[in-house]
């Protein structure tokens, strides 16, 4: 098992996951690149090996309206295979999920053209650091728009008008509110397209399996020789303040927002629960809003309580303490 994080590195201020820069000053994905370079320097340190990449690694580069970015990828073939050499040697996996302005089941056609520009982009990418297939770029289904079956068959359709090297690439994932693991089994049962099981969703929106049986459903979506990944976070639970007309407010949590940390006892639970099930080997995707941060203090706590844990788990040194 690794465990990974997603994009921003907390624990060493200073390190920018992409090229931020706006596009009058010329951003370029050789820029985010050495931020990629000196992410996997610090992943090699705390000896982990997931991470999430920015999906604006390439600014611009999908811009309809900003032909001028349209080549970094090619601009930078030499820097992509060095990055995916550097990757490979550290035993990292990489993968993209990019947020809901991906959409391939909207029915508003330059949406989905938007969606599919991006998309290939990010394959591109991975290709170009030489991924193997675990280098999935995961997506949600997108919105209901008043039908769920008529997104879901959106979805199967526009997949299915993907360039292949994009489609090899594409994961699915449940949501916390419409499509739950039921419906992504569907488009997996339509497609072949592995399903990414995201335990806190499922929580919020569980179609009537349990956890370790839509898990154990998911991961069997996987190819053969493909490790499976899977997201997880704890529910927040506690008090957010929020800006009001004239002050701060406190709110009590919902349901469905990230944690800053995971709940220890609660990971331990589900991944012994899961073992005991008979399920495969996975990757862990963290969620958590402190990243990083999060990882390790996860660790310590399954040094702690659950050290059998730490013998499924790479990242870990012969004697048990992380790098």
């Amino acid at each position: 098992m690794r465990l990974g994080f997603a994009v921003k590195v907390l624990g060493r201020p200073g390190l920018k996951s992409h090229d931020s820069r706006r596009h009058r000053n010329n951003p370029h994905l050789s820029v985010s690149l050495v931020y990629v370079r000196d992410i996997l320097l610090y992943l090699a340190r705390h000896r982990i090996r997931l991470y999430r990449l920015s999906s604006e690694l390439a600014p611009y580069a999908a811009h309809p309206a900003m032909p001028r970015f349209h080549h970094q990828v090619e601009e930078c073939r030499r820097e992509l295979a060095a990055i995916g050499r550097m990757a490979r040697e550290q035993g990292v996996r990489l993968t993209f999920h990019p947020g809901a302005h991906v959409n391939l089941s909207s029915p508003d056609q330059d949406l989905v053209r938007r969606s599919v520009r991006l998309l290939t982009v990010l394959a591109d990418i991975l290709d170009g650091m030489g991924m193997g297939p675990e280098g999935v770029i995961v997506l949600h289904v997108g919105g209901a728009y008043g039908n769920p079956p008529s997104a879901l068959e959106r979805f199967v359709r526009r997949w299915e008008a993907l360039p292949p090297q994009v489609k090899a690439r594409i994961a699915v994932e449940n949501d916390d509110t419409v499509f739950a693991v039921r419906d992504v089994l569907w488009i997996h049962e339509r497609t072949g397209v592995p399903v990414v099981f995201d335990y806190l969703h499922h929580l919020n929106n569980p179609d009537g399996q349990g956890i370790v049986e839509a898990l154990k459903r998911c991961l069997a979506t996987w190819p053969e020789g493909v490790r499976p990944k899977i997201h997880f976070s704890s529910p927040r639970t506690a008090m957010k303040l929020v800006e009001g007309p004239s002050k701060k407010r406190a709110r009590p949590p919902r349901t469905d927002e990230h944690a800053d940390f995971v709940n220890p006892f609660e990971f331990i639970a589900f991944c012994r629960e899961a073992r005991n099930a008979g399920a495969p080997d996975f990757d862990v995707m963290l969620e958590a809003k402190a990243r990083d941060i999060a990882l390790l203090r996860l660790r310590e706590h399954l040094r702690r309580f659950a050290p059998e844990l730490l013998d499924v788990m790479d990242g870990e040194d012969d004697d048990g303490r992380t790098g």
